[in-house]
């Protein structure tokens, strides 16, 4: 009996049209090329102690640019970056992002979940909002600006996001994925239409001269993966 063969892949439809793939080739082996990478993300913190000290908007956009080359479902992009630097406008989100953060650690957080962020030191204290030079919040897109469908949301924002902190930690800067819960109050004071739903608050800068951050440790390898060959 012989083997039936099929082609490799499915060409593309014919009113579908399709450009030659730009390649990235690091020009050393592939190995080398992602062990250099891990090594530059592996000193990548959550930050909680920034400067004051201005990050020019240049920078911001350019990592933004980064995060806007994320895959997405159906290409929808389903993100949109509201870049912070207005100091009214930060005192305003750090206002109520302590009202809720208040809330959180009085009622809302269970025992277990407050002993488990203890070693963090974290409280409702987030003075950082203002001091950051810049706030980056995250929305995602329920639809599309004109209306329509967008699809895996929360993946597509998510991934987004994370190539968003990883330009940031390229470029020199820290960040700090800050979750109030709820973040409704964002979009109210953002201006932000009904269809965009708050995501993330992240602010965004350089650490002060003498930032500390807690002693954690990573997973190994061999816990964090399943190889099947």
């Amino acid at each position: 009996m012989t083997q039936r063969e099929e082609p490799l892949y499915a060409p593309p439809p014919a009113d579908a049209p399709h450009d030659p793939l730009e390649r990235y080739e690091p020009g050393i082996p592939s190995a080398e090329a992602a062990r250099a990478f891990y090594g530059v993300m592996r000193k990548r913190r959550t930050v909680r102690m920034f400067s004051d000290a201005p990050v020019s908007r240049e920078t911001i956009e350019w990592v933004i640019r980064t995060a806007g080359t994320a895959p997405s479902g159906a290409n929808k992009q389903p993100w949109r970056f509201v870049a912070v630097s207005d100091p009214a406008t930060k005192a305003r989100i750090r206002k109520a992002a302590e009202e809720e953060e208040r809330e959180f650690y009085s009622s809302r957080a269970s025992e277990r979940w407050l002993e488990d962020l203890r070693p963090f030191g974290t409280d409702p204290d987030k003075r950082f909002l203002e001091i950051a030079p810049w706030l980056v919040v995250v929305f995602a897109l329920k639809k599309t600006d004109e209306g329509g469908q967008t699809y895996y949301l929360n993946e597509s924002v998510g991934i987004a996001t994370g190539m968003l902190l990883a330009a940031a930690h390229c470029a020199g800067l820290v960040t700090l994925t800050h979750t109030p819960s709820p973040m409704g109050f964002l979009r109210e004071a953002l201006g932000r239409p009904e269809h965009e739903r708050a995501f993330l608050l992240i602010p965004m800068g350089y650490p002060t001269s003498d930032c500390v951050v807690p002693r954690i440790g990573r997973k190994g390898l061999e816990e964090i993966s399943v190889f099947v060959e």
